[in-house]
């Protein structure tokens, strides 16, 4: 049996930052809003547990400034 606790957290999450913060007149208004929030701000702007409370920008300059050991 598997836990949907991860998803259904993400899906209250839109509902609360996108969904109910106003009436959406059209789909495409609607649709454009969630790609705004899900592309810029939950996705780049967002801390991430995964990511030791970190934007993925954060993690990615840090990963790209640390020296790597290939021989």
């Amino acid at each position: 049996m598997h836990s949907n606790a991860m998803m259904e957290s993400f899906f209250a999450t839109v509902q609360h930052e996108v969904l109910d913060t106003r009436r959406w007149p059209t789909r495409d208004e609607l649709r454009s809003a969630l790609f705004i929030y899900l592309e810029i701000t939950y996705n780049r702007q967002r801390r991430h547990s995964s990511l030791n409370y970190r934007t993925p920008t954060e993690f990615n300059t840090e990963a790209r400034a640390k020296p790597t050991n290939v021989h």
